[in-house]
């Protein structure tokens, strides 16, 4: 865990406290519950998140009865875009998720598991409190959610100064998909902030119940061995012929050794750099009898944003030369071949603040520390842009989940809806604290 500066008290006035009530008062479980039991159903990989998106934007549209449309990227991809307009001389406040899921069923076994699980599947199962299917808690609840919070300001009718602008894009997973015109890696809502949907802050909804000022960014490495071609009938020790398969196995267990190195010594703020090797490729399964000249690992570095990528590069630099110093005969090469800043927002900023004020309205106790995080969101670049933003979520995983659907990024999904509408009071909490000001009294 990690100290935060003091939260700035500023209690809502009885006619700040009245709204507030009256949003939390339309915030409704059940019907938060129903939109994400649909949104599961309709499968939204990264670059093919068209048909929800489209679906989102009719929602907002014709259910919670705001301004709103599709806004297309390509034929497969777009983002679903609304708001709300205030009496004027507010700030635009933008309440963002990605939409887009990690998995796509059709494709990644085995390499998510030997078979799918329920928590795998876009077919949502209700349990209780529990929601089961694939992105159930990340992200399709946190796009249910931000809507209960815009649907329940409307029903509440509330005369807002400010503008309440809502975002869900596509692209917004860390990958990049080739076959999808390399759609990923926050594509999305740059598309949306580039093209009208500017805001003065944004609240992000992601797992995790604390209130972050920053995220890390991400660098990519690929490390290719080499050898040479062979064939399964030479004998060992035939002159000529070098595996790149073995040494890749060293260079390997290096790099896993050095991973937790570089995240202590790049640990600050509430950011913690993991690094994981995420892949390795050589060969072909088709033609097991010919040993492979090259050998592929791939690695994902995390970024604080107190570090650039380009220094990162020169860390990551700097141990391959060691592992060649130490192994030399082993033959490889690198690059990278993807990087994403870090970004952060000044955590005495209005609506860090403000979303801290709002934790602390639904916990009841005063906001002291930020766990320490790992996991990288469009937030991220948000903030690279230059707009003020703060990531709030709720527990994570349930506490009630099945143990089996908690291992690896089971969690993913599996919501609580109990959990998600606590979250949903602290951001309804924020809008009202923020929205009902001038730009002024906002430091704007």
């Amino acid at each position: 865990m990690t100290d935060v500066s003091t939260t700035t008290p500023l209690p809502l006035d009885d006619t700040r406290r009245e709204m507030y009530e009256a949003v939390c008062a339309k915030l409704d479980a059940d019907r938060f519950r129903d939109l994400l039991v649909d949104l599961i159903g309709i499968h939204s990989p990264t670059g093919r998140e068209r048909a929800a998106s489209e679906f989102m934007a009719t929602h907002l549209r014709d259910r919670v009865g705001i301004d709103a449309r599709y806004q297309p990227i390509s034929e497969h991809t777009g983002n679903a875009v609304g708001g709300l307009h205030g009496t004027g001389g507010g700030s635009r406040l933008l309440l963002y998720a990605p939409i887009d899921t990690h998995i796509d069923p059709d494709s990644d076994v085995p390499w998510v598991g030997k078979s799918l699980r329920p928590d795998m599947i876009p077919e949502a199962k209700v349990d209780g409190d529990l929601v089961v299917g694939l992105g159930a808690s990340n992200p399709k609840c946190m796009v249910a959610g931000l809507t209960e919070v815009m649907h329940a300001v409307v029903d509440a009718d509330l005369p807002l100064v400010g503008d309440l602008a809502i975002g869900f894009a596509g692209g917004g997973m860390p990958v990049t998909m080739s076959g999808r015109d390399h759609v990923g890696m926050s594509s999305g809502v740059f598309h949306m902030l580039t093209h009208g949907m500017v805001p003065d802050h944004a609240v992000v909804l992601k797992p995790w119940w604390a209130v972050y000022p920053e995220e890390p960014g991400m660098c990519w490495f690929k490390v290719s061995v080499r050898g040479t071609y062979g064939y399964a009938g030479i004998s060992r020790g035939t002159e000529g012929f070098r595996s790149s398969i073995v040494p890749a196995a060293t260079v390997i267990q290096e790099i896993e050794a050095w991973l937790p190195e570089y995240t202590a010594r790049n640990t600050s703020g509430s950011t913690i750099p993991e690094g994981w090797i995420s892949a390795v490729r050589s060969g072909s399964p088709d033609k097991p009898a010919f040993p492979s000249a090259t050998t592929e690992i791939y690695l994902d570095l995390r970024v604080n944003p107190r570090v650039t990528p380009g220094d990162v590069r020169h860390q990551f630099a700097q141990m391959i030369a060691d592992i060649g110093r130490r192994h030399p005969g082993v033959d490889m090469d690198w690059e990278m071949y993807g990087s994403l800043p870090g970004g952060m927002t000044d955590p005495d900023n209005w609506i860090v603040q403000s979303c801290r004020r709002g934790w602390e309205e639904v916990e009841g106790t005063p906001y002291e520390t930020t766990p320490l995080l790992g996991g990288q969101t469009d937030g991220t670049l948000i903030r690279r842009l230059g707009i003020p933003c703060a990531r709030i979520g709720y527990p994570w995983p349930p506490a009630a989940a099945p143990a089996e659907l908690n291992e690896g990024l089971g969690g993913m999904g599996v919501a609580s809806v109990t959990d998600v509408m606590m979250a949903t009071r602290a951001v309804a909490y924020a809008v009202v604290d923020t929205l009902t000001r001038t730009r002024e009294e906002l430091d704007l």
